[in-house]
């Protein structure tokens, strides 16, 4: 290659990537999905319930915490699983009360699995809903007839049993 060809091969090369790295910066900003900030990826079909074991395929009743020294992520198929997990796990770990663990639920009517709306639990009301393992109550973002709060939800969730 000729001494011209060579400078205008590298020159094409160096405004090639004045152009695309804009464009690469955008998008390793992106991320797939709809996740809040801390939360971590919910592999559809494929991550497990950390309280019963099935797997996580519906996603209106999906629920997550992340929290203690190393931002641990736990995962559940329905808020009542949660709600079980979150009783029977306080003494192994006491982080779960820390203004710093994170928890979220997923909006029963989220359009779609790439338009997800996440809450958090404690904050959101419940609608009764057939739920993946029959605790039968889905996050609403308003209150709507006949709907509860989280307090009232994990009563009757542990009342339920199982």
């Amino acid at each position: 290659m000729c001494q011209s060809g060579r400078r205008h091969f590298i020159g094409r090369l160096a405004l090639g990537g004045i152009f695309l790295t804009p464009l690469a910066a955008a998008l390793s900003g992106c991320r797939k999905g709809n996740w809040p900030e801390g939360m971590v990826e919910i592999h559809w079909d494929r991550t497990t319930c950390h309280r019963c074991g099935m797997v996580i395929s519906d996603r209106r009743f999906a629920a997550e915490i992340v929290g203690g020294p190393n931002n641990t992520a736990f995962f559940f198929d329905d808020v009542g699983c949660l709600v079980f997990w979150l009783r029977d796990k306080a003494g192994q770990y006491p982080w779960l009360t820390d203004a710093a663990t994170r928890l979220w639920v997923a909006d029963s009517d989220s359009p779609s699995r790439d338009e997800m709306r996440w809450f958090d639990p404690r904050q959101v009301h419940y609608a009764a809903k057939s739920s993946p393992m029959a605790y039968n109550f889905g996050a609403v973002g308003s209150p709507l007839p006949g709907s509860v709060d989280f307090n009232e939800m994990r009563r009757l969730t542990l009342a339920k049993g199982k």
